[in-house]
Order: structure tokens, then C-alpha cells, then sequence
């Protein structure tokens, strides 16, 4: 599925929360349900740094495609690392570094954050962003 279809069904899905508060929410909810990074990864290669909370994210490149994994100690940064993995994974790495997730904000889902957390989920996806432009065609 591209990231325009996928983004489409993502706003589809969170529009359809209509108190903030309660979006906000399910995002938690949806990463605490993911499964938890394997300790063999959680170390300094994949730390992200510039996040308060111990955030993790292992990306690989498989068949052309980009696909990461993440994890957290904070619930909020899980959720939304989350998010943005099942968000970039399974894009061309053309895909991700054109497509941008200012969408979120607009759906509300980064106005509870704070400032530590919102530069730390930034340098999530910059560091994704990153892995991708190393794996661009030639």
C-alpha cells in the first residue's frame, strides 16, 4: 500500500475518534499492544537520541523496501513511534524520504506531547528518514 493510501486510511481511522483526548488514546492503546523489542536491540546502536524516554529503532531493508520496528519505556512515545513505524514500513525508501507526517499534528496527535517528547519522536523520524536516503537508488 503506498504512504498516500496509507495515510488516507490513518486520518480515516483517527478522524473517526472525535474527542482529542480520546484519539490520543488509542494511539497509547495501539502501542501497547505491539510487541516488545528484543533486548538484543535495545542498545546504544539503535537508542534515538534526544528523547527523555528510552526510545529504540532497529530499521532493515528487505526486497527495496524500508520496514522499522521501535519501542519505548513511555507509553506515549511507544504509541506514536509505533504509529510512525507501521506508518514508513513497507515504503520504497523514494517513498519516505518525499512523505512528511505533519498530518498527525493536524489530527491533534502531537499537541499533548511535550517539547522533549515532540524533538525525540522528530528525531525518530528523521533518523528513518536517514536510513531511507542511504538505501536510495543509484
Amino acid at each position: 500500500m503506498s504512504l498516500e493510501k496509507k495515510k488516507e486510511a490513518l486520518i480515516a481511522e483517527l478522524s473517526a475518534i472525535r474527542d482529542p483526548q480520546h484519539r490520543f488514546a488509542h494511539v497509547i492503546a495501539r502501542g501497547g499492544s505491539r510487541a516488545q523489542l528484543e533486548a538484543i536491540y535495545k542498545t546504544d546502536e539503535f537508542k534515538i537520541a534526544g528523547c527523555l524516554a528510552n526510545l529504540w529503532m532497529v530499521p532493515r531493508l528487505t526486497n527495496g523496501n524500508c520496514y522499522y520496528i521501535s519501542d519505548s519505556d513511555s507509553a506515549i512515545v511507544r504509541g506514536i513511534s509505533g504509529l510512525l513505524c507501521d506508518f514508513y514500513s513497507g515504503a520504497t525508501p523514494e517513498e519516505i524520504v518525499r512523505t512528511d507526517t505533519s498530518f498527525l499534528a493536524e489530527l491533534g496527535i502531537n499537541q499533548h506531547l511535550t517539547a522533549n517528547r515532540k524533538n525525540g519522536l522528530g528525531r525518530l523520524e528523521a533518523c528513518m528518514k536517514d536510513f531511507a536516503r542511504l538505501h536510495l537508488p543509484a
